[in-house]
């Protein structure tokens, strides 16, 4: 059976009625990707497959952070009374995860604990420890910085995990087996249910190498509630279409309205986070009360901006010389616990990138080149320099490579085999890459500085690198002084 984005569930649904006898419902369903989706993604395909009124002996409902697997095949083989449709759903399902996403479970219980659900990140914490086969006692105060390889110097922002492991205990919850992670369940769908009995597994992510991932394929129905997380142009709009669904659902529903100004705001503040964003919009609603339009003005008083920011939006905001929004993303990427010299290093790195295509700029190479052209007049006229700019520029530096390593190999290495003829490819991120829309960018952001202003950019960035190794200052202080060097110079 076929995989299927989530938006064609209604067609594929209102396909199954018209031709229940020849195909009907298949024996598993797979739903994943972000949760409010594959929650709606369930409601709808139970409403059809088993409606409300048939839920009451009928629908069984596991925790699927708990991965007690051997509870859920037990579960989908037994019979149904009086032979009726039988669902059961492991909801949340954690079947997926394995050792390798040990900082991304720890993160989400850390989050729970934080939002006061302690169920859930008693869950969740259980969960990683199944897959990480590690005791309560591995997990101890004593020894859990080299079991979840946790930060030795925040040892006070563990206390968290002291409460959730006392609420486990103290409520009896068992660590599930390493049975978990194995064939128990694939075997089970591929032996296969009794008839008209449905399991149903939702998730937030799934591997699609997993054997269990190509048995649900084979044997069942995958619903794909994924939306894409990146920054690139399609991205967005994959992830704005899902938002103004949202959006227009919930209006809907309260008979409310908004514009797009306003909705462009609330984005702003949240980011893509689909539950952030409904939980954003039903505060709203529920603040202007019976007023049917929503204004930004509401959306300023109501909300708190819970959006982070990548590292990128201040270096783009730098290479804009652009001093507000450069301060704002700086304390935002502070206020994300980002490390001082982490975002120091990514601002040195941008104004490296400007300093060469500045140069390119300015080097005989670039003398077809000048800001107003249009990016096709680019790609077809300049990016070809560029890229005989950047095969110079490597030359040159390899030659400085192979003549520094040539002075120490003379002293320290013997003479070297006649077959030894291929050069090295020297170490560098100065390399202007390939694709021309990021370099037009760039060119175009590099027409705000001189190359002597950029020169004088990187001194004054390797002075603010020593004050934060070296000294006691401030380290929002030292950031704040370059990013006003570099945007007022």
């Amino acid at each position: 059976m076929p995989e299927i984005q989530y938006k064609k569930l209604n067609d594929y649904l209102q396909n199954l009625k018209e031709n229940q006898k020849a195909e009907g419902f298949a024996p598993v369903y797979l739903i994943y990707g972000e949760a409010l989706l594959y929650k709606s993604a369930l409601e709808t395909l139970l409403d059809v497959l088993l409606p409300k009124k048939n839920r009451s002996f009928n629908y069984q409902v596991i925790d699927g952070t708990n991965g007690h697997i051997e509870e859920v095949v037990e579960r989908i083989n037994t019979y149904s009374l009086l032979a009726e449709t039988k669902v059961v759903a492991v909801c949340d399902s954690k079947i997926f995860y394995s050792k390798q996403d040990e900082g991304r479970l720890l993160q989400k219980a850390k989050e729970a604990y934080d939002a006061q659900n302690i169920k859930e990140a008693a869950n969740l914490l259980l969960s990683l420890l199944g897959i990480l086969n590690l005791s309560f006692d591995d997990v101890s105060e004593a020894n859990r910085i080299k079991s979840l390889k946790l930060d030795s110097e925040a040892s006070s922002d563990h206390e968290w995990l002291d409460k959730v492991i006392n609420f486990c205990k103290e409520n009896n919850l068992f660590i599930p087996s390493e049975k978990y992670n194995v064939d128990i369940l694939p075997q089970a769908i591929e032996k296969g249910f009794p008839k008209r009995n449905h399991l149903v597994i939702t998730t937030d992510r799934v591997d699609k190498r997993r054997k269990l991932f190509k048995i649900i394929k084979k044997n069942g129905m995958i619903i794909d509630c994924s939306v894409p997380k990146g920054d690139r142009r399609a991205d967005k709009i994959a992830q704005d279409a899902v938002l103004s669904e949202r959006m227009e659902v919930l209006l809907d529903r309260y008979e409310k309205k908004m514009d797009k100004g306003t909705y462009r705001t609330m984005v702003e503040m949240t980011g893509f986070d689909i539950g952030t964003f409904s939980d954003n919009l039903e505060k709203l609603i529920s603040y202007v009360g019976d007023r049917k339009r929503i204004t930004a003005e509401d959306v300023a008083f109501v909300l708190k901006r819970t959006k982070k920011d990548p590292i990128y939006e201040l270096t783009n905001a730098i290479a804009d010389r652009d001093i507000d929004k450069s301060l704002f993303f700086l304390n935002s990427l502070l206020m994300e616990k980002f490390h001082p010299l982490q975002i120091l290093a990514s601002m040195t790195n941008q104004i490296r990138k400007l300093l060469v295509i500045r140069d390119f700029a300015e080097s005989p190479h670039g003398s077809s080149w000048h800001p107003e052209m249009q990016y096709a007049q680019f790609q077809n006229n300049v990016m070809a320099s560029v890229q005989a700019y950047n095969k110079e520029l490597l030359d040159q530096i390899e030659d400085w490579d192979d003549m520094l390593s040539g002075d120490m190999d003379r002293d320290t290495q013997p003479k070297k085999k006649k077959r030894e003829t291929k050069k090295r490819k020297p170490v560098t991120d100065l390399e202007i890459p390939d694709n021309p829309y990021p370099v037009y960018k760039m060119l175009i952001k590099s027409e705000k500085f001189t190359k002597n202003e950029l020169i004088d950019d990187i001194e004054h960035l390797s002075q603010a690198d020593f004050r934060l190794k070296y000294t006691k200052q401030r380290p929002k202080i030292i950031l704040e002084e370059a990013i006003l060097w570099i945007c007022n110079t």
